[in-house]
């Protein structure tokens, strides 16, 4: 895994992050002394939605971590920009932008409101491009001091299978918006020698998405802590060193390169054989 320290110092931006993968992540990088920045909705208790901006920032700096939670919806530019702003101030600069935050609905097209289809758009592809926008010229800076910036996006690799789609045209042309976003964001952002790269889980995770897929149960799925070990091990690699920029990367593929092979620990139930692929996997 990464050395004690790896990240002390740097600051993570982070899309969403009150709950889940994108918290998991967080504490994962606060614990090596990063500063985090949670830019996400939620203020106030859910009981069907567990966890706040200021519950997450609680447990990231119980794990080691400073954070600054901020109210955002991602979809404006105003308050988007004004976070960048807020971490700046608040932190010195932004060295890594984590677009975790995402909005799924899994319906086929007569049974998708354009409310939600514009709510998925709105937080994948557009939030995904505001925040990698706003952030830029703070990642230029921590490349120009040789700091290692990095952006990495929680999206699946890009597969044009008419499989992929069919079920639920909107989410799969939102959800791959987020990844068009990295394959032409690697491209562009390799002269300011800003590495972009994409993770997706290899199975189901157990996260609160997990209500939006009927039939997945516990004993199918694995946690947060694999997602968050793999997104550690990438962000610690040479962002500028070729080849590691553009990257669809799977977390047991990440984690096998590093000589992880043993994955038992993060299945939710111990020992299942049951679990499954994630979306857009074989």
């Amino acid at each position: 895994m990464t050395e004690q320290g790896t990240f002390k110092g740097k600051t993570l931006f982070v899309s969403g992050g009150s709950r889940g993968i994108g918290l998991a992540i967080a504490k994962r990088l606060a614990q090596d002394g990063a500063n985090i920045v949670i830019a996400a909705k939620t203020v106030d208790p859910n009981p069907k939605l567990p966890g706040t901006i200021y519950s997450a920032a609680q447990e990231i700096e119980e794990a080691g971590g400073h954070c600054l939670p901020l109210q955002v919806d991602i979809r404006e530019e105003a308050q988007v920009q004004a976070a960048v702003a807020q971490a700046e101030e608040k932190f010195g600069g932004i060295d890594i932008l984590l677009n975790n935050a995402s909005a799924i609905n899994l319906t086929p097209t007569e049974h998708t409101p354009m409310k939600r289809f514009d709510l998925m758009f709105g937080v994948n592809v557009r939030g995904t491009f505001l925040c990698t926008q706003a952030c830029l010229p703070a990642l230029k800076a921590s490349a120009q001091a040789g700091r290692n910036p990095q952006i990495l996006t929680l999206s699946p690799p890009l597969n044009m299978q008419a499989k992929w789609f069919a079920p639920h045209v909107a989410y799969t042309m939102a959800k791959y918006g987020m990844s068009m976003c990295v394959l032409g964001h690697a491209q562009e952002f390799k002269p300011f020698g800003i590495a972009v790269n994409a993770l997706w889980p290899r199975t189901v995770i157990q996260t609160a998405a997990l209500q939006m897929i009927p039939g997945v149960q516990p004993e199918h799925c694995r946690s947060t802590d694999i997602l968050s070990d793999a997104a550690a091990l990438i962000l610690a690699q040479d962002g500028r060193a070729s080849g590691n920029s553009g990257n669809f990367y799977l977390d047991e593929e990440v984690l096998r390169a590093h000589g992880i092979n043993d994955f038992a620990k993060y299945s939710i139930v111990p020992g299942s054989a049951r679990l499954l692929p994630d979306l857009f996997l074989d």
